[in-house]
């Protein structure tokens, strides 16, 4: 130990002399303190299983083409390897020679086995372990020692603790210490070796254990009677001081019996990680290249051998030819190996029931070569079409995962005849003909999907090798948003790792549901059917869809002629490039240019390779109409005769649309029925009214000559220049509802069957009405009495629509007699009845009634229908008054409302109709009966409606509400008489009359009576004049009879209802007495009465004697004859 110098410093003097210091003391120096770099750290082994063997192994090592087993290989593995989806080597770093910094993690162990049928077990995975303690301190030439007996040991675990290890120096610093130990190892007595040779360095102040794995030598450690001796030995010196501790102890051991399987055929790794660098048990992922699969062998006649490239793909020599020899296993990514590989293997695939002889091998390399041709990858560069990537986890339905990997490649597995085989989607020829001519009587039948219900964006999802994660592409068809809006699909993608393969996957979605969603369906003899398999292209020839017979039977042939079944009823073009197709005897299609067509025999160009047989199938085309072409999806034997085939629609050209952007879809024309159709011809416009939820509408009816082959046309149609209504309709015909006054102008044109406009319109322009003309008036107006007081009219009901529905009968009257009177200056007797009436029950009135229709729009009919009754005069009834407004001086002297007495017209008027459309004028005076009676009234009324001025300007109103613009008569206008009455006393304090009623002419019973006019114009422009008002009050003359009754001295007799007999205002008080007769039964000779006291309510009697004296006991009876019921 050394002791650092010691600075003396001396105090300052006092005085005048000098000190020997110059100032403060510097502060010590900061004690040094090493880092606690010692941490006790355990490890976790995982065991996983990566997939069925053998696999090719991990990417990156591969392709930098590094040998298995070596240093190299398992280094670039770790770029492979993700833990928590960081790899354990950065992928930039090298393989050969990487700096510690490039890992993300440190001290990782890893082994590998690829799944091989011998492969050999990896040591260190632990199958149990046995801990015995030891807890000995190991001193330096003190070793520790202790035995194995147990050969099934494969290993030993020492555990060594360090209790502290640092070191403090005098100065405060606390240091680290480093020590050497030797751990080794003899069989039986033999002497021992040293296998672990490790200086534990740094500093710790707690506790601090290490592990030592001690493998044993098990061939020697196995003989017989054999012992293993493990020691630990401290090579550095103990320490003496106890500022220096580094003692350690030998804590335990444990005895490791390692896992001994092979895991044959499984490829599975083990990593090794330190706990310290992770929070929880981290995920593991693996990027490898998987099983290897068999491949197509070398092909006959030399034409090569088939390879795999980097990328999995199998490289096909130009020329393969496939002898049926499938060559040794080896890693590729071509979906077509894999289901061979998934069929025939017997350990994890259907090998136990499918073999080689089972399945249809050249089918399988043909999907094959298709899957693996290089295609534009959407990105600048070129991949396989179609790639398989999967990794399959789980025990799945047989079924299930064929059909995925199929699809996978667009491939369709068909089982038949003991065989299994694919049909593939990709670019072929027709290898059937079908036409009316070999199909049942049915035909074809199609189907097919909504464009609004199909897809405009696929997303697809897919597993981004980069990320290691699902990812998605969307494909988008913007011209189909545009029609119909975002319809999204979502898709998963089955074994698919490539972006571009997910797009073009997408694409064939949107591609295959816009352009091969139509389904046939047919039925066919079993000559066609046990030909025809599924994924077949067939061609189909229907006269039904093209609109022309192109195909049919053969009659007779040649190889180089071909006669046909018909030529009248059959197009056969010579123009636009004509080619002919027929079945030959083999049963395939070939196909041929025409030479000439002369009548029903075609020359073709070159010649057939034998003459095709008589009845068997041709049809032809041309530019201008071509087939249709559907791939076969079922074939389905129906009654061992027919056969039931459905088929999908097939465009050849889909995988050029899809994997080449610039590639443009050529047109097909498979009908003639696309082709544009002439506008129709005679087009003509008749204007109706109709009745329509009982109400009139007017409409216009539009109708032309139908073109053959039409099935729909477009109607379009404007009003006085304004903006055009389309619309499309399936027959000649096409009606507007609710026309107006004004000129509409109509284009139709024809839709062909692809709903394609003709190139011109037929055109009309029509003048209508609408319902702007005025109802026709009424006729055959006739009158009958109802009652003593009312009459019946009776008229035909209107021939106009819009008056019986939802218009109007107006009755008025007028009190002329001489048939001048007019419907502008008589009153509405009735309220307006409804338009589709034809009687009417009015009160019996002398005067004129005239009628008028009014329609639904408020116009009235022209003329005036009208019937004139000249009353004689009823001399029984008692005039009590004549009341005349008209005749008062001033004239028209009662209250008025909103209205005035026009003196130059002489009349009763409106104030004014444009501030105020209605008014009222109360009657001067009240009639009182004295007693309340029945009373007839009998109304004098007459009015006239007249324009306030004739000039426009002179009319304040909105032009829109003028009922009439020339002035020459005021129709909405009106008046009406009214009555109240009261059985009080009218001069009494407060009598109470009724309500004020329409006055009609009639029987009113009251005491007292007021009357009222209300006056009323619908038009600003329109007054109304009343020049006569006034009534007439009549009571009826009236008989009274009694019964016998018995007179007993002076009798007072009271009759059943009082008379009216005059008031001191009307006609005279008692003017107007009943006259009483009497009829007296059994006078005696001398006897006679007399009558006294008459009055309105009765009379006295007495009967005497002829002496004069009264007497009793008389019977008689009375009849009084007077006026009024009271």
């Amino acid at each position: 130990m050394t002791n650092a110098p010691k600075n003396i410093q001396g105090a300052g003097g006092g005085g005048g002399g000098g000190g020997g210091g110059g100032g403060a003391p510097p502060p010590p120096p900061q004690p040094t303190r090493t880092p606690d770099t010692l941490h006790s750290r355990q490890f976790g082994t995982f065991l996983d299983l990566i997939s069925e063997g053998e696999i090719e192994g991990f990417e990156t090592a591969s392709k930098e083409g590094h040998s298995k087993g070596s240093t190299e290989y398992n280094t670039a593995a770790f770029k492979d390897v993700f833990l928590n989806d960081t790899p354990i080597l950065r992928s930039q770093a090298s393989s050969v020679t990487p700096s510690t910094s490039d890992f993300n993690f440190q001290d990782v162990g890893f082994n590998i086995r690829f799944g091989t049928a011998n492969q050999g077990k990896i040591s260190g995975i632990l199958s149990s372990s046995s801990i015995e303690s030891v807890n000995i301190k190991v001193s330096a030439g003190t070793p520790v020692t202790r035995q194995i007996t147990n050969h099934n040991v494969d290993a030993v675990n020492v555990t060594i603790t360090f209790p502290q290890m640092q070191e403090a120096k005098d100065n405060g610093d606390l240091l680290g210490s480093s020590v050497n130990l030797l751990i080794q190892v003899q069989y039986n007595g033999g002497g021992f070796s040293t296998v672990i040779n490790d200086t534990v360095t740094g500093r710790t102040a707690d506790a601090y254990q290490r592990d030592y794995r001690v493998n044993l030598n098990k061939s020697v450690f196995n003989a017989s009677g054999h012992t293993a001796d493990i020691r630990v030995v401290r090579i550095t010196p103990d320490s003496t001081s106890s500022s220096l501790i580094n003692s350690f102890n030998w804590t335990s051991y444990g005895e490791i019996i390692d896992d001994p399987s092979t895991y044959a055929n499984s490829a599975y790794t083990s990593l090794r990680l330190d706990s310290m660098q992770f929070q929880s048990i981290p995920t593991r992922k693996f990027r490898i290249r998987g099983i290897k699969v068999r491949i197509p062998g070398a092909g006959a006649n030399n034409s090569g051998t088939p390879t795999v490239d980097a990328n999995g793909r199998i490289v096909y020599p130009t020329g393969y030819i496939f002898n049926g020899t499938m060559s040794a296993a080896t890693w590729c990514a071509c979906p077509a190996m894999v289901l061979l590989d998934i069929l025939t293997d017997t350990r994890y695939g259907l090998g136990n029931h499918i073999g080689d002889s089972a399945i249809d091998l050249f089918s399988f390399v043909t999907a094959s070569r298709f899957a693996n041709t290089l295609v534009p990858d959407g990105f600048g560069g070129q991949e396989a079409r179609f790639s398989c990537n999967v990794n399959i986890q789980s025990s799945t339905e047989a079924f299930d995962i064929i059909n995925e990997i199929a699809g996978s490649m667009r491939c369709m597995p068909i089982w038949s005849a003991g065989t299994l085989s694919l049909a593939q989607d990709s670019p072929k020829d027709a290898s059937y003909l079908f036409t009316l001519a070999n199909v049942t009587e049915d035909g074809f039948n199609y189907s097919g999907s909504s464009l609004k219900t199909r897809h405009t964006v696929i997303a697809v999802s897919y597993f981004n090798m980069d990320s290691r994660e699902v990812d998605f592409e969307e494909v988008r068809d913007d011209a189909a948003i545009a029609k119909f809006g975002v319809i999204v699909k979502q898709v998963k993608a089955f074994a698919c790792t490539s972006r571009g393969m997910a797009a073009r996957l997408g694409k064939a979605i949107l591609f295959t549901e816009q352009n091969e969603s139509e389904v046939v369906s047919f039925s066919t003899s079993i000559d066609s059917g046990i030909i025809v398999r599924p994924g077949a292209v067939i061609e189909i020839a229907d006269p039904v869809r093209s609109g022309v017979r192109r195909g049919g039977r053969v009659k007779s042939a040649t190889t180089n002629t071909i006669t046909v079944d018909d030529d009248t009823a059959t197009s056969l073009p010579t123009t636009n490039n004509p080619f002919v197709s027929v079945i030959m005897p083999d049963g395939t299609v070939r196909t041929a240019s025409v030479s000439s067509i002369s009548g029903n025999v075609i020359t073709i160009n070159g010649s057939l390779p034998q003459a095709p047989n008589p009845n068997t199938v041709w049809l032809i085309q041309d530019d201008t109409v071509r087939t249709q072409k559907f791939r076969v999806i079922t074939v389905e034997e129906t009654d061992g005769i027919n056969y039931g085939i459905t088929a999908l629609s097939y465009v050849n050209e889909k995988y050029n649309f899809i994997e080449d952007p610039n590639f443009v879809l050529p047109e097909r024309t498979v009908s003639v029925l696309n082709l544009p159709k002439p506008a129709p011809s005679g087009l003509l416009a008749e204007e109706k009214l109709v009745v329509i939820n009982n109400r009139a509408v007017s409409k216009l009816i539009i109708s032309w000559q139908p073109i053959t082959g039409v099935t729909q046309y477009q109607v379009n149609y404007r009003f006085n220049n304004g903006n055009y209504v389309s619309t499309s309709v399936s027959s000649p015909d096409f009606e507007i509802f609710n026309t107006s006054l004004g000129t509409y102008e109509i284009q139709v044109f024809s839709y062909n069957a692809a709903l394609q406009l003709s190139s011109s319109s037929s055109n009309l322009s029509f003048n209508a009405v609408g319902k702007t003309a005025v109802p026709d008036d009424v006729s055959n107006l006739t009158l009958e009495p109802f009652s003593e007081k009312l009459v019946r009219l009776r008229w035909n009901i209107s021939t106009d629509i819009d008056v019986t529905h939802g218009g109007f009968v107006y009755v008025r009257h007028s009190t002329k007699t001489d048939g001048t009177g007019t419907f502008a200056n008589a009153v509405d007797l009735v309220d307006a009845l409804p338009g589709n009436s034809t009687q009417a029950v009015v009160p019996f009135l002398e005067g004129e009634y005239i009628l008028k229709f009014q329609d639904d729009g408020g116009r009235f009919s022209t003329g005036e229908t009208s019937i004139v009754i000249d009353l004689p005069d009823n001399l029984s009834a008692l005039v009590t008054q004549t009341r005349r407004e008209d005749s008062d001086s001033p004239k028209f002297q009662g209250a008025k409302t909103n209205t005035t007495f026009d003196t130059s017209a002489d009349a009763l008027t409106l104030t004014n109709p444009s501030t105020n459309a209605s008014g009222e004028y109360a009657f001067n005076t009240v009639l009182d009966l004295g007693g309340v009676f029945s009373l007839d009234l009998k109304r004098h009324f007459l009015s006239e409606g007249f324009y306030i001025g004739t000039l426009f300007d002179s009319r304040t109103a909105l032009i829109d509400t003028w009922t009439d613009f020339d002035g020459a008569e005021a129709t909405a206008v009106n008046a009406k008489l009214l009555v109240a009455t009261t059985q009080d006393n009218p001069s009494s304090g407060s009598p109470t009359f009724t309500a004020f009623q329409t006055f009609a002419n009639g029987t009113y019973k009251g005491r007292g009576f007021k009357f009222k006019t209300e006056l009323s114009s619908a038009d600003p422009a329109q007054n109304i004049r009343i020049s006569q008002l006034g009534y007439v009050a009549s009571l009826q003359r009236r008989v009274e009879q009694s019964n016998v009754l018995t007179a007993n001295g002076s009798t007072n007799v009271n009759f059943s209802n009082t008379f009216f007999v005059g008031t001191s205002s009307l006609l005279g008080a008692n003017s107007n007495l009943p006259s009483v007769g009497i009829t007296a039964k059994n006078l005696s000779a001398g006897e006679f009465f007399q009558i006294s006291n008459v009055s309105a309510t009765g009379f006295t009697i007495v009967f005497k004697d002829s002496g004069g004296n009264p007497i009793n006991g008389k019977e008689f009876t009375y009849q009084a004859v007077g006026f009024g019921k009271g």
